[in-house]
C-alpha cells in the first residue's frame, strides 16, 4: 500500500531565486528577498538562490541553495553591483538539476542570462518588478536613457510568466506602459521588530530632546532618487509654524548624497546606518516620519514606520496609497505637490490629540501586515505559473 500523502514536503517545489542584491545588504529589495526565502523554506520548498558574490561571503562556494558569480559595481550605489552574465553557467546547472520555476527579481546582466537560459530549457519564470529604474535615470542626469529603459524592462518582464509588482498604484502605470500579466504581491512587516515599545528615553536625549519634543526622523538611502531636499523645506515649514516646540530633524541611512545633505542641513542628526534592534530603537525613538519619495516601488519603511508608532507624512503612492487613510493613521499628500507635504506634516503638529491617535491608528494597522500572508500568496502564484496559470489575488488591502 502507497504510504498516505503528509503535506508540505511531497509538494514541495525546487524554486531558483535569482537577484543582484540580497541582505546583508541594506535596502528593500534586499530585505524583501530575505523575507520571501526564508519563508519559502520554512513551508518546505527548496530555495536555490543565484547571486554575486558579497565581500561577507568570498571564502564560500556555490552548493546545491547557493550559486555565486561575480558582480561589477552599481555606478552611483557603492555596496550594491550587477551580477556577471552567467547563461552557460546556469543551462549547465539547470540541465543537471532542473527548477520548477524561477523567481528573478532583478533585470540587469545576470538575470537576463537567467531569463534566455529558462526560456530555452523550458522552465517557467515569475519576474519581479521591485525598482524603477527609469525613472531614477532622470534623477542621475541620465534622462535620454529612459525611453530606453523603459522599453528593456517592458521586453524583460514580457517574457515571463507573469510579473509581481508591489502596489497598485505601479500596477496601474506599468499597465499604461504596457507591460503585461502583472499581478500583485504587496509586503509585509515585522511587527514585533518594529514596535513602539522600542522607545528609549536615552536615545531621544542623545539628540537633545525631552519626552515633550518632537523627532521628525527619515530612514532611507540618501541618494538623489530619494527627493530629500524635500526634508529641509518641511522641516524648516515646521520650525516657522511652531516657533515654541523643540524640533530636531534625525536622518538615518547613508548614501551617496549624505555629505551634500549634511552641508545643507547642519542642524540635523546624521546616524548613519542602522539594522536589526537599533534600527527599531530608532524608528520607536522618533514622533513623525518623512517620506518624499516619489519614485518607490512600494516603500518598506513606510510600513516599518507605521509598525514602530509614527505620525507617516508622505505622497499618495505606493505602500503609502495603500496602508495610509488621511487623517486616520498618517496624511498623504498629492504626489509631486511639496506645499501639501509640508502642510500635511504641520497639521499632523496642530493637535497633540490628533497626532496620539494617528500613532496608535498607524501601529494597530501595521501589526496585521504579517508576512505569513505574503509569503503563502507568493507560494500560490509561483505554483500557478509551474502550471501555466495566471493567479492574480484579488483580496482588498484594508486599512
Amino acid at each position: 500500500m502507497a504510504p498516505a500523502d503528509t503535506g508540505v514536503m511531497t509538494t514541495a517545489l525546487h524554486i531558483t531565486l535569482i537577484t543582484e542584491t540580497f541582505p546583508p545588504e541594506i535596502n528593500g529589495v534586499a530585505n524583501t528577498l530575505g523575507r520571501l526565502c526564508d519563508g519559502l523554506r520554512a513551508r518546505g520548498h527548496q530555495v536555490e538562490l543565484v547571486r554575486p558574490r558579497q565581500g561577507c561571503d568570498q571564502q564560500l562556494g556555490s552548493d546545491d541553495e547557493l550559486l555565486l558569480c561575480r558582480g561589477w559595481p552599481l555606478p552611483g550605489y557603492p555596496g550594491l553591483q550587477w551580477g556577471q552574465s552567467s547563461m552557460h553557467k546556469l543551462l549547465r546547472r539547470w540541465t543537471r538539476h532542473r527548477p520548477d520555476v524561477l523567481y528573478i527579481a532583478t533585470e540587469g546582466p545576470l538575470g537576463l542570462s537567467a531569463l534566455r537560459a529558462a526560456r530555452r530549457l523550458g522552465i517557467s519564470v515569475v519576474s519581479g518588478f521591485h525598482t524603477n529604474f527609469q525613472q531614477y535615470s532622470n534623477q542621475y542626469g541620465l534622462g535620454l536613457l529612459t525611453r530606453l529603459l523603459t522599453h528593456y524592462l517592458r521586453w524583460f518582464h514580457n517574457r515571463s510568466t507573469m510579473t509581481l509588482v508591489p502596489s497598485v498604484s505601479q500596477r496601474m502605470e506599468l499597465e499604461r506602459r504596457h507591460f503585461e500579466r502583472l499581478a500583485l504581491l504587496s509586503r509585509g512587516v515585522d511587527s514585533e521588530l518594529f514596535h513602539p515599545a522600542k522607545r528609549l528615553n536615552g536615545l531621544r536625549e542623545q539628540w537633545g530632546l525631552t519626552e515633550e519634543d518632537i523627532a521628525v526622523i527619515h530612514v532611507g538611502r540618501l541618494a538623489p532618487e530619494k527627493n530629500l531636499g524635500l526634508l529641509k523645506r518641511t522641516f524648516n515649514t515646521l520650525k516657522v509654524s511652531y516657533p515654541r516646540r523643540t524640533l530636531k530633524l534625525i536622518v538615518v541611512g547613508d548614501g551617496p548624497q549624505r555629505q551634500e545633505l549634511e552641508k545643507e542641513m547642519p542642524e540635523a542628526i546624521f546616524c548613519g546606518t542602522q539594522r536589526g534592534e537599533a534600527l527599531a530603537c530608532h524608528y520607536a525613538s522618533g514622533d513623525v516620519f518623512l517620506f518624499p519619495s516619489l519614485t518607490e516601488t512600494f516603500g518598506n519603511v513606510v510600513l516599518e514606520a507605521l509598525a514602530s508608532g509614527l505620525g507617516v507624512v508622505a505622497y499618495d503612492q505606493a505602500a503609502a496609497a495603500q496602508h495610509i487613510r488621511h487623517g486616520y493613521n498618517g496624511v498623504l499628500a498629492m504626489p509631486g505637490d511639496e506645499e501639501a507635504f509640508c502642510d500635511a506634516a504641520a497639521w499632523l503638529l496642530e493637535d497633540g490629540e490628533a497626532l496620539r491617535n494617528v500613532r496608535l491608528n498607524a501601529r494597530q494597522h501595521a501589526s496585521r501586515q504579517g508576512w505569513a500572508t505574503i509569503i503563502e500568496q507568493f507560494e500560490g502564484q509561483l505554483r500557478g505559473a509551474c502550471a501555466g496559470e495566471m493567479v492574480v489575488p484579488n483580496a482588498p488591502i484594508v486599512p
